[in-house]
């Protein structure tokens, strides 16, 4: 949280030095290339001081006036603030702790570690393949929140530290929502804007995807059995609280379920497959309709009724009902229920906090008109280069751009209708102009602080931010530079 205070105050005098400025748009709300021009400041100073201490509030639920384009906490408008996602950081607090109550989730832990003994890794990659998948075909990122207190106490009892959980986590969403391939609200919208097929292209996607994903997954397994070596490796350590856990869980081995229990196991096991089953866009995948809406994430009508198109208000509702059937079924009273679910918002209400400080950072932004700026910056940057050239400085520039617009659906909504048609004078084709698009912003996510993954994934993990920059920079490296010769190979042979 220290951090992203630092980091709004830091964006807020920025915001002094950087020309506000707007693009025209045309009748579907999309930048037109060429048009953009300074305006003069719209916030006076009392304005901008008023804004700097409201972002939380703003990042809460600031509403965007449709006319405006102002965030403000009241008026009209649609939602910008990241309510949703702090509201489901909670309701998952409140499930995972009732469950963890009932004891069922240490017993199921301690006997999976247990038989995973002797290749405990195999959790590592197994994780992480199966969340990188979801990334790349349907940008699985929040809903990962929910599984670090399911993760955290199975990993320790591996051996591995915190820093692991994290790197398993974060690194296999971000790099499987980085090289995206069918991922409706980041290539389905890019490819939109682009005047192209999501389909073209996929291919480089796909090996892209791969080849990523396997590098990612070597290097988080590396360091944790390094860590798990050699503890002096660790860049967390094991705290005499992760101590304590691993014997709870390695007690637990030795127990046997019993049938509540085992029915408890059973809701939980359900409530995360509904979560899967039900935020992915079926209709996208099987062609049932023409689009989803990348704002509200709502299946347009007419769609086959298991198609759900849910999203943060009906999945903090699943949570919410399943902690209350989870407390009936193991025989809790009235007052245990209650008093667990509010522990569990009381013990996931930091990371709700950063989701909230990081949404703030990005409402001085825009407020201030200065994200059109950058965006012309980036138009300029890129005009007049060669075909390898240009996917190089796509890459390069939508890597920082990344770091103001967290929103993959927004950046792309902002950004491919200026780079689109720039390809098309450097002899680049749209759909490589949208992979470069995608590899680029997608890196930047690994540690940007307005990212609800990476800043909620840390606080729930217990990782300080410094730690992690310093655990991930180096994969960062190596992913930029793989991905820029895949670019520039590809650009080459067009």
């Amino acid at each position: 949280m220290t951090v992203l205070v630092i980091v709004t105050f830091i964006v807020w005098l920025a915001a002094f030095l950087i020309p506000s400025g707007a693009y025209q748009h045309d009748e579907n709300g999309v930048p037109v290339p060429g048009s953009y021009a300074e305006v003069s400041s719209p916030q006076d100073f009392g304005e901008r001081v008023g804004d700097f201490f409201k972002a939380p509030v703003n990042g809460l639920y600031g509403l965007q006036d449709p006319e405006t384009g102002f965030v403000r906490p009241f008026g009209v408008g649609s939602l910008f603030g990241a309510v949703g996602v702090f509201a489901f950081v909670l309701a998952i607090g409140a499930f995972m702790t009732m469950v963890l109550a009932t004891g069922a989730l240490d017993v199921a832990i301690g006997k999976l570690a247990y038989a995973m003994r002797g290749r405990p890794w195999l959790v590592i990659v197994a994780v992480m393949a199966l969340f990188s998948l979801l990334g790349t075909t349907m940008g699985w990122a929040d809903e990962t929140l929910g599984f670090y207190a399911l993760l955290i106490p199975l990993l320790l009892a591996l051996g591995y530290d915190r820093m692991a959980v994290a790197g398993m986590i974060i690194a296999s969403t971000t790099v499987g929502a980085m090289a995206s391939t069918v991922n409706p609200f980041s290539i389905g919208v890019a490819s939109e804007f682009a005047n192209t097929g999501i389909g073209d292209g996929i291919g480089l996607r796909w090996v892209g995807w791969a080849v990523l994903t396997a590098i990612t997954i070597a290097y988080v397994v590396r360091y944790a059995e390094r860590a798990k070596a050699n503890p002096n490796r660790s860049l967390v350590g094991f705290l005499p609280d992760d101590a304590e856990l691993v014997k709870k869980e390695e007690s637990a081995s030795h127990l046997t379920l019993t049938g509540r229990q085992k029915i408890i196991l059973g809701i939980t096991t359900f409530t995360f497959v509904l979560l899967v089953f039900s935020v992915i866009p079926w209709d996208s995948i099987f062609h049932l309709s023409v689009e989803v809406d990348p704002v509200t994430h709502v299946p347009l009508p007419h769609d086959p009724w298991w198609n759900l198109g849910w999203w943060f208000p009906e999945l903090i509702a699943l949570f919410l009902v399943a902690s209350v059937v989870v407390g009936l079924v193991a025989g809790f009273s009235e007052k245990q229920i209650t008093g667990n679910i509010a522990r569990g918002f009381g013990d996931f209400i930091g990371a709700g906090v950063a989701v909230v400080l990081a949404r703030g950072v990005t409402v001085i932004l825009n407020n201030t008109q200065t994200i059109d700026t950058i965006l012309s910056w980036m138009e300029n940057a890129v005009s007049g280069t060669s075909a390898v050239g240009f996917v190089g400085l796509v890459f390069i520039i939508n890597t920082g751009i990344a770091f103001i617009i967290p929103s993959s659906s927004g950046h792309a909504t902002l950004a491919m209708p200026l780079l689109a048609p720039l390809g098309d004078f450097a002899d680049v084709s749209r759909p490589l102009v949208v992979t470069g698009w995608s590899w680029g912003a997608g890196i930047a996510r690994f540690v940007t602080p307005t990212s609800a993954v990476v800043m909620a994934g840390i606080a729930l993990a217990g990782v300080r931010y410094d730690r992690w920059i310093r655990f991930i920079i180096p994969l960062m490296a190596i992913l930029a530079v793989v991905s820029v010769v895949m670019l520039g190979i590809a650009a080459a042979l067009e």
